[in-house]
């Protein structure tokens, strides 16, 4: 139930916390909350990952919807992407502001009448939005420069990247945060209605 008044906002997060992300921030639940709330608004957090959704009658209670990035392939057929799926189909139908972020952006495959606003040779659609009401970022604006190198720091651990290509990133990382704090204020802009 909406209290009169109160903006309500919903984190769809398709990703488990990382025990670095717990252990300093709380969750990324309080990262996105940080990166894109704003005072006296009231936000829920659906683990849609393991199955959490919020309930189809209690949509039009909410003012917008964030879908956080994944590890999973946005294009594979758990029960819980395909529940996804329609419950983006059902927000994009209500009109409902809706941010998604990498894989929250790649899960929407880009519809007929999307407006591409950015690519690149090494992604394909940088961004893109439908209508006023949904944004598309391949990025993510919401993470801080420690939660990236921490990130860097597991995939070399894991050997998922090599260490001369991990340096490269970090070296990359320290002129990256000023850009990051304007995309932060364009998706909080956006999901606001502001833009």
């Amino acid at each position: 139930m909406k209290v009169e008044g109160e903006r309500r906002y919903a984190l769809l997060l398709a990703a488990k916390d990382s025990e670095y992300v717990k252990e300093v921030y709380g969750g990324y639940f309080k990262v996105f909350v940080a990166a894109f709330g704003e005072e006296g608004e009231r936000w829920d957090l659906f683990r849609v990952v393991e199955g959490e959704f919020p309930d189809m009658n209690d949509l039009e209670n909410y003012d917008g919807f964030v879908v956080s990035g994944s590890p999973f392939d946005a294009y594979g057929n758990d029960h819980w992407i395909l529940k996804l799926c329609f419950l983006l189909q059902t927000l994009d139908s209500m009109q409902k502001q809706v941010l998604g972020i990498c894989f929250g952006h790649q899960v929407w495959e880009v519809p007929v009448g999307a407006e591409v606003i950015a690519f690149s040779d090494k992604t394909g659609v940088e961004m893109f939005t439908i209508g006023k009401h949904i944004l598309g970022i391949q990025g993510h604006p919401e993470y801080t420069k420690d939660i990236l190198n921490n990130l860097i720091d597991r995939l070399v651990n894991n050997d998922s990247i090599e260490i001369a290509f991990a340096e490269d990133a970090k070296s990359n990382l320290q002129i990256a945060e000023p850009d990051r704090k304007c995309w932060e204020k364009i998706c909080r802009s956006f999901l606001k209605g502001k833009i």
